[in-house]
């Protein structure tokens, strides 16, 4: 798969049902048509979605909340110490800290444990028992984990120790033998929304607890399961949104000193949080605490209660999100350079191993991989005769089925359809590889997706329409930020921006002129220029400046206007089994003189990246032959990539058939 490219695809709104629907509910009738996008579509649920009303179901649909809630009443009350085992991630901490704060408010004596992620992992463990028991506690509440932890609760209890799991996480077959189970996902669960992150289930425990509805204890701690909703990627839809748009509020009202710290150090302004800024601002620090620290640091942060002390840990966790990010990015580029040395990229399921990578780190390097290649990827860390490591899917391959067929091969696994973790032997990693991916050619090829709400023309972008679609944040997992296609604009005039970092396009469609920015991309990167058709992928927001409000066209993707997308993923398909041997037919990759030609006189007249190039030629000779020219081209020495850019190398005259590609491809397109 060429990086970048995705399958578009545009939805079909129902204008008649938009509008009657819109008329009866009073509502925007353009709200009303995402939220249908979306499916959406009963009157009562689109009221629901549309609303600013704080709705959560009722804390007495979960199973054992009765008695969790008598249990640590009965704790509290005797003044016996009671320890929260949490977990290293940020639905964990912040579970702690809405646990550990209402707690030490009733006057409870209180413990706090948090696992680290390298050298404990996830879940509780008897050493970690072990520290609790020599703390004096007789009551231990797990937060965010638990579920699995049948032999350490066991355990736990031979010392004497009462244990009540809360958690949300998918429950085996046999439950542990706790004093409670508190989890939505227990089969015997009678809960009506079950896709809730583990810190909103600590928060319906302690409203059982104090007896009070979720409505009366709120206001104190939406922020934090705000924050935990975005950290965990639940779905935002039902009471989720609900509370996250609640919890927004209370962000800008500065309720929490720690966040609001963060904030702070990250030079995020309070009054212009949303979902974005929590899932990219606030999630991130929080997380990178336990990645690359301590998650204590980001507890003490989350309960601080002067404002100089939040300050403090807001920039140690600062310095660990830097850090994280440089590590990543370290991680990042070694991994490309594996895969693209050893030709990974051609495979199904890219595994690329290295050493020493960060353990806390990998699993965010294999998402950013996953998403440049559009192929599942598996990232593993060698150490000591085996590797570790974590898998990142995309859309339509479970990637734990995956791990399940060849767990002949594995030492352990564990995990779920989009995401996993495991450990392998290092003299199994290559019959690992080679089962996995004769596993994913059982399978039609995973195909990356862009999804549009619907096609829109540049006459009907207003600010009022931005408004119509700001109705519909938060946005995030299940309830997606609005993106458009605009087809068939001309491209008039291009401007350089930020001092040709960023482009700013002059765009022409139906008469209608627009601007539209496309970031990260500088005029010579772009493989178009004036007097090109283009079809836009965009989103719309607003922006303020010397007091004047304008709508800003953002591009996210832009290719050749009229691209047969299904031709192009054959194309890329068909490279791929070529070139990892899975390739039968050759004929559709076959190329002439000509071709060849084609493709190396247009580098003399316009300068483009690879990653842009085959877009050039889709709508000539095609993609497959683009790139099968230009991998002759490399081969042959006559042209080479420097900062991304290609570019021709001054070469005496050669012949084709010095090229090994061009030996089995070229001479037979003769």
């Amino acid at each position: 798969m060429t990086v970048g490219f995705k399958k578009w695809i545009v939805g079909s709104p129902d204008l008649e049902l938009a509008k009657n629907t819109a008329l009866e509910l009073e509502k925007d009738p353009f709200s009303v048509m995402l939220a249908q996008i979306r499916g959406i579509i009963d009157t009562e649920e689109i009221d629901y979605y549309l609303s600013d009303e704080l709705m959560i179901s009722s804390p007495d649909e979960l199973i054992d909340i009765d008695k969790a809630a008598d249990i640590i009443n009965e704790y509290i009350d005797s003044g016996l110490k009671i320890a929260i085992f949490g977990d290293y991630d940020c639905d964990g901490v912040c579970a702690c800290a809405i646990m550990y704060k209402y707690l030490k408010n009733r006057g409870a004596d209180v413990f706090v444990y948090i696992p680290d992620r390298i050298s404990e992992g996830y879940g509780m463990n008897n050493t970690a028992i072990d520290i609790i028991n020599q703390n004096n506690c007789k009551l231990i509440i797990t937060v965010d984990n638990g579920i699995s932890c049948k032999s350490e609760i066991d355990y736990a209890s031979s010392l004497g120790i009462v244990t009540i799991v809360t958690d949300h996480h998918l429950p085996p077959e046999e439950l542990p033998d706790a004093a409670a189970v508190v989890n939505p996902n227990r089969i015997d669960c009678p809960s009506s929304f079950k896709q809730i992150c583990g810190a909103e289930v600590a928060f319906k425990v302690i409203c059982k607890i104090d007896c009070k509805e979720p409505e009366e204890l709120i206001y104190d701690y939406a922020d934090l399961i705000a924050v935990a909703t975005m950290g965990d990627s639940m779905p935002l839809i039902k009471e989720n949104r609900s509370i996250v748009k609640y919890g927004i509020k209370r962000i800008k009202s500065n309720n929490n000193l720690g966040l609001t710290a963060v904030l702070s150090v990250a030079g995020i302004d309070n009054s212009q949080v949303n979902s974005s800024k929590l899932s990219f601002g606030i999630v991130p620090r929080i997380n990178a605490a336990g990645r690359m620290g301590s998650a204590m640091r980001a507890f003490n942060l989350l309960i601080a209660d002067d404002f100089m002390q939040a300050i403090k840990y807001a920039n140690q966790i600062e310095q660990d999100n830097s850090d994280r990010q440089k590590t990543e990015r370290e991680i990042i580029d070694s991994v490309v350079n594996i895969i693209e040395e050893k030709g990974y990229n051609r495979d199904r399921v890219i595994v690329a191993v290295g050493s020493g990578f960060h353990l806390g780190v990998v699993g965010i390097a294999a998402v950013k991989i996953a998403e440049k290649y559009g192929k599942p990827t598996i990232i593993l860390s060698s150490d000591n005769g085996s590797s570790t490591g974590s898998c990142r899917s995309i859309g339509g391959f479970n990637i734990f089925d995956a791990l399940k067929n060849c767990e002949n091969y594995l030492e352990r696994y564990g995990g779920h359809e989009m995401a996993a973790g495991l450990t392998v032997k290092n003299e199994n990693i290559s019959c690992f590889r080679e089962e996995i991916n004769r596993y994913a050619y059982k399978f039609e090829p995973t195909v990356p997706q862009l999804n549009l709400d619907f096609k829109l023309n540049p006459a009907a972008i207003s600010e009022e329409i931005v408004y119509s679609i700001k109705a519909l944040e938060p946005f995030g997992n299940s309830n997606p930020a609005p993106m458009f296609g605009i087809f068939g604009a001309e491209i008039k005039a291009i401007t350089p921006l930020s001092q040709g970092k960023h482009i700013k396009l002059h765009l022409k469609k139906d008469g209608k002129d627009f601007n539209a920015l496309l970031f990260g991309v500088s005029p010579q990167q772009l493989c178009f220029g004036t007097g090109d058709t283009v079809d836009l992928a965009v989103s719309l927001d607003l922006n303020t400046y010397m007091n004047q409000t304008k709508v800003s066209v953002i591009i996210k993707e832009i290719r050749p206007a009229g691209l047969n997308q299904d031709k192009v993923f054959s194309d890329i398909f068909a490279i791929d089994g070529f070139f990892s041997g899975n390739l039968a037919d050759k004929s559709k990759l076959y190329v002439s003189r000509a071709d060849i030609g084609a493709v190396y006189r247009y580098f003399k007249v316009k300068t483009v990246t690879e990653e842009s190039l085959y877009y050039c030629f889709c709508n000539s000779i095609g993609y497959a032959k683009a790139y099968i020219s230009f991998t002759i081209l490399k081969e042959l020495g006559l042209v080479s990539i420097t900062d991304e850019i290609i570019t021709i190398n001054t070469a005496e005259k050669t012949e084709l058939s010095l090229s090994n590609t061009y030996n089995i491809l070229g001479k037979e397109g003769e």
